[in-house]
């Protein structure tokens, strides 16, 4: 009987980003669409959301990358691009292990 290979597994990322004021002329529900596109760029995305916590707006953007140093980045350019269309009040990024999320540092 032949042997099955399977592909490698690849880690899942978030990055949560609390959003502060949007800049004039952004509708709010091109957030989380606009967010998505960022991480696609250099990602596959799995999911994206929208959740209020204590009253501020978070995007969640899940996506999969190689490694956590990569993760991060792809994390961080999201944050970047998000600059272009409301203020970020603050973020970070996680990875999945067993159904739990775990911090990741910035590299170096």
């Amino acid at each position: 009987m032949p042997r099955r290979t399977y592909p490698c597994w690849m880690p899942s990322f978030r990055v949560t980003v609390t959003i502060g004021a949007l800049l004039p002329g952004v509708e709010p529900e091109s957030v989380v669409p606009f967010a998505a596109a960022a991480a696609a760029r250099s990602a596959v995305v799995e999911a994206s959301d929208l959740a209020v916590v204590r009253g501020a707006a978070r995007v969640i953007v899940r996506y999969t990358a190689d490694d956590v140093g990569a993760g991060w980045l792809v994390g961080s350019d999201v944050v970047r691009r998000l600059a272009a269309i409301a203020e970020p009040a603050g973020w970070a990024v996680t990875v999945g292990d067993g159904g739990r999320w775990y911090p990741v540092a910035a590299p170096g």
